[in-house]
């Protein structure tokens, strides 16, 4: 592995190896820290973040690496300075670099023109890294995660996509139900259908929620993604049969309830499935550390 651009650039081995390794460095802390001794790590952020943000700064820190983190106080990157030009200078001193762009061009090109690895943090295509702190919390439920069966309820969007990517790959079962409209990316869709194919797994796409039955875990998301500028108000009548709340949680017969975070409370799912017992949502958030350690010891291996 030279880089973490998306989950589709893994082998089946590779995101079971990422996930066990996650396990690892999570269960046995002390072991890894000096992994990343000597090493100093770039965080490129075009947009806001906590938990992508926190989780990367402390974890490098736990690893024994050194941290610097760039906004954009300038704009989207590649305005004041090319893209190329930025990734090459950075590449002088940083041992790798973890961005969060508006682009995903932005993040190919740091990969491209700059010589340390690059890691998505996210971009409006994919986010890897989020996706692989989920398969690693459903790996914690399940003994063999191929297993599990994840509904994913609402706005196809790029954690849509890395999800996807990952059950397809890891020849699990995935049922992606949204409004008619707001699908995943059909070019990723395709993709994803082959990579069921490659590895044996069932990725199902439809509007109708009555297709919810018979899954483990409900995923969802914000209704509608940061930066999009539409109003709420001219969704909520479309996405409202698609709420995660307790009548849908028990249609499905889902012991488990999934979310990546900031959650609009009471319009995408409810308070009560939120804070209930089967949530996962802070067992995600805290696992985005040891999967994203684990993809900077094995970029750093």
């Amino acid at each position: 592995m030279k880089h973490l651009l998306s989950i589709k650039e893994l082998t089946q081995q590779q995101l079971l190896d990422l996930i066990a390794l996650a396990k690892t460095i999570k269960a046995n802390p002390a072991e890894y820290r000096h992994a990343l001794a000597g090493k100093s790590v770039v965080m490129l952020f075009e947009k806001p973040s906590l938990r992508t943000r926190v989780s990367f700064d402390i974890g490098i820190n736990k690893l024994g690496g050194h941290c610097l983190y760039l906004d954009q106080q300038n704009g989207e990157l590649g305005q004041r300075e090319s893209v190329a030009d930025f990734a090459a200078n950075l590449s002088c001193w940083a041992d790798a670099i973890v961005a969060r762009t508006y682009s995903h061009t932005t993040i190919e090109q740091l990969a491209e023109f700059g010589t340390v690895p690059v890691i998505n943090a996210l971009s409006d295509l994919y986010h890897p890294c989020q996706a692989l702190a989920d398969f690693l919390t459903l790996a914690e439920q399940f003994e063999d995660v191929s297993k599990a069966k994840l509904a994913y309820v609402g706005d196809g969007n790029n954690v849509t996509h890395s999800l996807m990517y990952g059950a397809a790959i890891l020849g699990a079962t995935m049922t992606v139900i949204c409004p008619a409209g707001h699908f995943p990316d059909g070019y990723v869709v395709a993709e994803v259908q082959e990579l069921a194919k490659q590895y044996g797994g069932k990725i199902v796409l439809t509007s109708d929620i009555e297709a919810i039955e018979g899954h483990d875990a409900i995923y969802t998301d914000t209704w509608i993604s940061m930066g999009d500028p539409t109003p709420l108000a001219d969704i909520k009548a479309k996405f409202a049969p698609f709420q995660v709340n307790k009548a849908l949680m028990a249609k499905a017969g889902a012991n488990f309830f999934m979310h990546c975070l900031p959650a609009h409370r009471g319009v995408e799912v409810t308070d009560e499935v939120m804070d209930g017992a089967g949530s996962l949502i802070l067992q995600q958030a805290e696992n985005r550390m040891h999967a994203q350690n684990a993809v900077l010891v094995s970029l750093f291996s």
